[in-house]
């Protein structure tokens, strides 16, 4: 089935100062599963709002089954066949699963909205993705990936066509994501177009059959076949040249020194129990588990944001009740990165300067409280240039800023507080290709320089890459830990059969 649903030629749009999109073209076949790649700034959030018709082109041509069409609003392009997914969630969270399902065709009758009548069509949308949910609970209690897996049961509902997905996997465990592809091929075998735009290319070439690169605002790949390209073919594609793998110095671990971070037989009253783990100078742990499994739950109690209820957390050999995140760094050094990087990882309104001194004020001020901001800005123009911050200035504000660089500006903050502990949580979510190397290469750095790193992953890939050891939690318990020997196979294997509670040690 090759039928031509979508296609733009010579796409352009222009923002003061930026040509965003630059003489893209794509064509969307009914059948495909298609990958949509490209770094961060490369255009792709662009050409999504183009179709969906959030911004209005400059130029070029939209055909939808060889028509011309130029949609108004994403609920015009909804009616013509075009849905989409954002990788930030479009749910209301006082409405129930049912309601945000049904919300952009509500039935009716009589004129009114027919309440009764939402939940046959939601329940039906629900059991394709295979989720089971209550249609009557309010979307504000449900799980970060119940909530993702609402939105795509939400596009289902309106029959789109052409189903654009952004990041759909970002927040969906192993399990989840798998049951996503087959909801994926079967919209493709019925006759969809399903966009797939992701950063993680092991899944693009798991579930993808063509692929359109987008770089500096232009489709250097064009609808083209997957099959006919290598990963490293489209690595090269997105970054404009050969990627060399990051280049990690040679480090080891002692692993006879006194853990910088110690568990011991810790219950929280989230449900952990008998946790018990240590992090040791230099070294990078890894806390790999599925969604549900309790790993941010665990730090966050650590970090007392959650009552522990038993056993005893040590810090640098010191027995720690920590209260607080303020009490984490001021008392033990402890800094977080954590996952949720524009609620509680950045300040979005206010300049980066500020986000990255925010954690040394005390330190740097002087008679009466005041902060130099001569001072401010030294500190903070340090951290930029050593870890790449690609800003137009310490005054930006941080909400200007790519995802990838607001993750930066995070750990930025940490850094400036000259922390002795780092809690890291899904530090490359929803980053490009580049910036991902770049993390794995400043955090490995901080380990060789004698951090301590705890890292929480759910992309198997990096916990290969960077972990000395795996740490494996099931059902808010510890499963077990294997050493890394950095063999991807051997390593997702014995990792998969811990969490199932399978022996490790088998091959």
């Amino acid at each position: 089935m090759n039928t031509l649903l979508l296609e733009c030629q010579d796409l352009v749009k222009l923002f003061p100062g930026v040509r965003a999109l630059d003489g893209v073209g794509l064509r969307l076949t009914a059948g495909s599963v298609h990958a949509l790649l490209g770094e961060n700034g490369a255009g792709k959030s662009t050409l999504i709002k183009v179709l969906t018709g959030v911004h209005s082109p400059d130029g070029g041509t939209l055909t939808w089954c060889g028509e011309p069409v130029r949609p108004r609003s994403p609920l015009e392009a909804a009616r013509t066949g075009i849905g989409v997914v954002h990788q930030e969630r479009n749910l209301i969270p006082g409405f129930s699963v049912a309601e945000n399902i049904t919300l952009q065709k509500p039935p009716s009758r009589h004129g009114l909205v027919d309440y009764a009548a939402m939940t046959e069509p939601a329940v039906a949308c629900l059991t394709e993705l295979g989720v089971d949910l209550d249609p009557d609970r309010p979307v504000r209690e449900l799980s970060v990936a119940q909530q993702q897996l609402v939105e795509i049961a939400k596009a289902l509902y309106t029959e789109s066509r052409v189903l654009l997905l952004d990041e759909p996997t970002a927040s969906l465990s192993p399990e989840e994501t798998e049951r996503l592809f087959g909801v994926v091929r079967r919209l493709a075998d019925r006759g969809a177009c399903v966009v797939f735009v992701s950063h993680r290319l092991e899944e693009v070439f798991a579930v993808c059959d063509t692929v359109t690169v987008l770089r500096d605002g232009r489709s250097v790949l064009e609808s083209s076949p997957l099959a006919e390209h290598s990963h490293d073919d489209i690595v090269s594609l997105m970054v404009g040249r050969a990627h060399a793998a990051a280049r990690m110095r040679p480090r080891t671990v002692d692993r006879s020194a006194a853990p910088a971070l110690e568990l011991t037989a810790v219950a929280t009253a989230g449900g952990h129990r008998d946790i018990g783990l240590t992090v040791r100078p230099g070294e990078i742990v890894g806390l790999y588990g599925l969604v549900g499994a309790g790993r941010s739950e665990l730090v966050r109690a650590v970090l007392g944001l959650d009552r522990i209820t038993a056993g005893e957390v040590r810090v640098h050999g010191r027995p720690a009740r920590i209260s607080s995140p303020r009490q984490a760094l001021h008392e033990f050094g402890i800094g977080y990165v954590t996952e949720n990087r524009k609620e509680e990882g950045v300040f979005l309104e206010q300049p980066i300067v500020r986000n990255i001194t925010v954690t040394v004020w005390k330190r740097l001020a002087r008679v009466l409280g005041f902060v130099p901001a001569g001072d401010e800005r030294e500190v903070a123009q340090d951290l930029v240039d050593r870890l790449g911050i690609r800003t137009a200035g310490l005054a930006q504000h941080a909400g200007e800023l790519s995802g990838g660089n607001q993750q930066k500006v995070s750990l930025a903050k940490w850094l400036a507080a000259d922390t002795r502990l780092l809690i890291v949580d899904e530090p490359t979510v929803g980053v490009d290709v580049r910036t991902k190397h770049a993390f794995h290469e400043l955090i490995w750095d901080l380990a060789h320089d004698g951090l301590p790193v705890l890292l929480i992953s759910s992309d198997l890939g990096e916990m290969v890459t960077l972990a000395d050891r795996v740490v494996v939690m099931a059902d808010r318990r510890i499963r077990g830990e294997v050493d890394n020997d950095r063999d991807y196979d051997r390593m997702s294997g014995r990792i998969i059969r811990l969490i199932h509670g399978r022996d490790a040690a088998r091959p």
